[in-house]
């Protein structure tokens, strides 16, 4: 079957997003969601942890959409697209609990920056919201890498 590369960038983003969710929520272990925002090699590495299931689960989704669509993606795309949301998605974990620190980095700096500090400093939910938007626009690039170019 041929597909177009608007079904197929559909197809990707909506297997990347929902896989995000499996992934992000029921995934990850309780011992990874606490530890992977903390400083040193320890938070780190419970970051690199959890961003390995989250990718392997996204990794399957994509691989189940695949099969069940006949569509066939360039496996290079494929693993570009998986990379820039692993990449991105280990960039705002490493931010974990530190939403509201006195020294905010990274995330929560652009968040800061986009006039969004105010939100984040009374707003107990505003991180989690923040956190999940940053992901969710990231998976869209990263399904539009995946879905792009030639076969």
């Amino acid at each position: 079957m041929t597909t177009s590369k608007a079904a197929e960038f559909a197809a990707v983003y909506a297997a990347l997003t929902a896989s995000h969710e499996v992934g992000d929520h029921w995934t990850q272990t309780d011992r990874l969601a606490v530890n992977k925002g903390k400083d040193g090699s320890a938070g780190a590495i419970a970051c690199l942890e959890h961003v390995a299931t989250y990718t392997a689960t996204q990794a399957v989704a994509l691989a189940a959409v695949q099969r069940v669509t006949g569509m066939r993606l360039s496996w290079k795309r494929a693993a570009l697209g998986l990379a820039v949301s692993a990449v991105t998605h280990y960039v705002a974990d490493r931010q974990g609990g530190h939403w509201r620190d006195e020294n905010p980095s990274g995330v929560v700096r652009l968040a800061a920056a986009t006039g969004h500090a105010s939100w984040l400093s009374r707003d107990p939910g505003a991180g989690y919201l923040m956190d999940q938007a940053w992901h969710k626009g990231w998976i869209a690039v990263a399904a539009a890498v995946a879905a792009g170019g030639d076969r």
